[in-house]
């Protein structure tokens, strides 16, 4: 496996608080990678320092060989890196459908002026963003959901637009923030599924930030773990879930 992401000793403070203190990871292409945690051990803000939300203190991130510690936030999504939040952020009123179009247009190629005349290149790109976005649909099995607005979807479903979203950017790196939070049993069997098939059928390498140890276990290739913003291991998954010092952070001494 060739290295997709590289994190070179990264660190952030908020005031007096580390909430990342120098952790170090490598993720290779087509792993499914998880990080897990008790609640304010830094999972999510990793995530943050990945995608250019948060500026690192210290420490570097590289992401197919480029340095990508201080680029601009709206370039994260054009490199190929992807993500979902713990809470759903996605255009309530707008429907499925335009949701997921408005995620291919990271990938538009024409200029303002083209998409006003609405020439000809501009309707081939329209049309192949439809494939893309029915393609996914598809992958997702959200067909039944297609034309009805977000805002009135249940949780669950709203949870798997937004990864259906993420997906429209064909990314290279899937950021998933807790994808299992909210949902009932049977949608969290179906997200293990849908996570595979993400990866096997599409390519894409996956970081999930997850509380459920049965999803992580069953989808993830090598888990992380971390407490207090420290890294206590990165292992298999039933390595992390057998050690001592990752029973303490979860449990207490």
């Amino acid at each position: 496996m060739s290295e997709l992401l590289d994190i070179k000793s990264i660190s952030i403070s908020f005031g007096g608080l580390k909430a990342v203190q120098n952790i170090s990871f490598t993720l290779n292409k087509g792993e499914v990678f998880s990080i897990v945690g008790p609640n304010g051990a830094g999972k999510t803000t990793i995530f943050n320092l990945v995608s250019r939300i948060y500026d690192c203190s210290e420490g570097s991130i590289f992401f197919q060989g480029e340095d990508i510690t201080n680029v601009q936030t709206h370039r994260v999504a054009e490199l190929g890196i992807a993500r979902t939040f713990q809470n759903t952020e996605l255009f309530e009123k707008e429907t499925v459908l335009n949701n997921l179009l408005i995620g291919c247009h990271v990938r538009r190629e024409t200029n303002f002026l083209q998409e006003i005349l609405f020439t000809p290149a501009v309707r081939e790109q329209e049309l192949a963003f439809r494939e893309s976005v029915e393609s996914v649909i598809d992958l997702l099995d959200l067909q039944s959901y297609r034309e009805q607005v977000v805002g009135n979807l249940s949780y669950g479903t709203r949870k798997m637009v937004e990864v259906a979203r993420a997906l429209c950017t064909k990314p290279k790196l899937l950021l998933l923030d807790e994808p299992s939070s909210g949902l009932n049993p049977e949608e969290t069997e179906d997200l293990a599924f849908w996570i595979e098939d993400i990866n096997e059928e599409l390519g894409i390498t996956t970081v999930m930030v997850e509380h459920d140890m049965k999803l992580v276990s069953t989808v993830s290739d090598r888990v992380m773990a971390m407490a207090d913003g420290k890294m206590l291991l990165i292992g298999t998954p039933q390595e992390v879930q057998e050690d001592p010092e990752v029973l303490r952070a979860y449990l207490g001494d």
